[in-house]
């Protein structure tokens, strides 16, 4: 453990807890579902998935092998992508009436969350903003354990399978939000890296993109050891800042990133390149579960929230959309030059994974290191220039601002003080980068 990195400062935590994940990692691994479902109890299996990949080989492999275990299997494939309150709601009223014992999610982190959401509100019925995350929600804890969950991700971004997060659109707010509680990790997570052949490139670069931010905002949170204690251990937040089991996951993330991201965006057919980007989204999922993300994602909900008329290519949706990863990394160059400053060597050795030459740089530009690498990569991968490059322009940054300063913990997670002129500096060096 660093010893200057975590250093104990009086009147803080000196503890950090480690939550794993229970995962298989490998390709085929999804024909094991029905062995998994049966070893934790499930008799009649609620199998959740979207319209979309309702239709394919992965939905179908999963099925059988519950099928050929002998279990009953109700199938929900309404998953919204981009879901929100309402999608999150009839979600769950499809659950409780669907009487299941257990479930199974096969999709992206919509349909992850979503099944996240619809065991909770399934179990401890209540309204949508109950256990929204405050200020927005009430932010109750869940009160017990859920019915058990085997999540199978089929997108190499979100790390959903891994985390106890789920995010949804408050559609009257405009605002993204997330619910966050280690109960709704799911149980078993099968993540078969086979799944990433079909993606289409828009769709690895956004979902690698969030990879990306992942591991470079629990890599360069706030420290553990400068966060207040907990009023009882047990009440520890995952969102603990960083520390030295996050920085394994996120440090290997960033390395695997920087050989794989554009490889495996270019060309589908590199089975080597497209596997890595799936451990990688496993990694920095179990990586920022324990230690939090911060200023790029809490702007991210903004982008998101009050999307315009952007309508990405490669995703299954007719209305308008910023794909999570794609909202993330527009603010991702804005928020690391500004946050080197709180420690500019981890900022130059995540450029350095990354792929950037940083020999003979000084701290002082250890910022514009790692942004450049970050904008080189989005370059490489076809993202939009900055939030000019989605639909926004200098006059939506006042609200963009409203909407991210409501992501209270995410802020408080960031290795500086945020405060309204911040985020204000930080859209507006967002807006556009070459």
């Amino acid at each position: 453990m660093a010893a200057t990195r975590y250093a104990s400062n009086a009147g803080f935590d000196t503890a950090f807890s480690v939550d794993t994940s229970h995962i298989t990692f490998g390709a085929g691994c999804l024909r094991e579902a029905g062995d998994v479902a049966s070893d934790l109890g499930m008799t009649r299996v609620g199998l959740l998935t979207d319209p979309v990949l309702a239709q394919t080989q992965h939905v179908k492999t999963v099925e059988e092998s519950l099928v050929a275990a002998g279990l009953a299997v109700v199938i929900y494939d309404q998953v919204r992508v981009e879901p929100t309150d309402a999608s999150f709601a009839a979600a769950a009223d499809f659950v409780a009436s669907a009487r299941v014992d257990g479930l199974v999610s096969v999709g992206g982190g919509s349909v992850m969350d979503t099944t996240k959401a619809a065991n909770l509100y399934s179990v401890y019925p209540a309204p949508i903003l109950t256990y929204v995350n405050a200020p927005i929600g009430e932010g109750a804890p869940v009160p017990g354990p859920l019915k058990p969950h085997i999540a199978c991700p089929t997108t190499s971004g979100t790390g959903s399978e891994c985390t106890g997060i789920a995010v949804l659109d408050v559609v009257d707010l405009e605002v993204k939000v997330g619910i966050q509680n280690q109960r709704i990790r799911p149980t078993r997570a099968l993540i078969d890296p086979n799944c990433t052949r079909t993606l289409p490139a828009s769709v690895v670069a956004s979902a690698g993109f969030d990879v990306l931010n992942h591991a470079l905002e629990s890599y360069t949170a706030r420290p553990f050891t400068r966060r207040e204690p907990p009023a009882r251990p047990t009440l520890r937040p995952a969102s603990q800042g960083a520390n030295p089991w996050s920085d394994l996951g996120s440090t290997e993330t960033l390395r695997l990133l920087g050989h794989y991201l554009v490889r495996g965006v270019r060309d589908p057919t590199d089975t080597e390149a497209r596997h890595a980007l799936m451990w990688a989204a496993s990694l920095a999922g179990i990586a920022f579960s324990n230690s939090g993300c911060h200023a790029a994602h809490a702007m991210s909900y903004a982008v998101a929230g009050l999307v315009k008329d952007y309508r990405p290519d490669g995703y299954p949706t007719s209305e308008p959309m910023v794909p999570h990863g794609m909202s993330v990394v527009l603010n991702s160059p804005s928020v690391f030059r500004l946050t080197a400053r709180a420690n500019p060597s981890r900022h130059l050795h995540a450029a350095a994974l990354l792929g950037a030459d940083h020999h003979g740089i000084g701290d002082q530009d250890a910022g514009n290191v790692l942004a450049g690498q970050i904008i080189s990569l989005m370059q490489a991968t076809g993202m939009p220039n900055g939030l000019t490059g989605v639909g926004y322009e200098p006059d939506d940054v006042p609200g963009l601002v409203d909407r991210a300063g409501l992501q209270r913990g995410l802020l408080a997670n960031a290795p500086i003080e945020i405060d309204h002129d911040t985020l204000t500096s930080l859209f507006e060096g967002a807006l556009s980068y070459w």
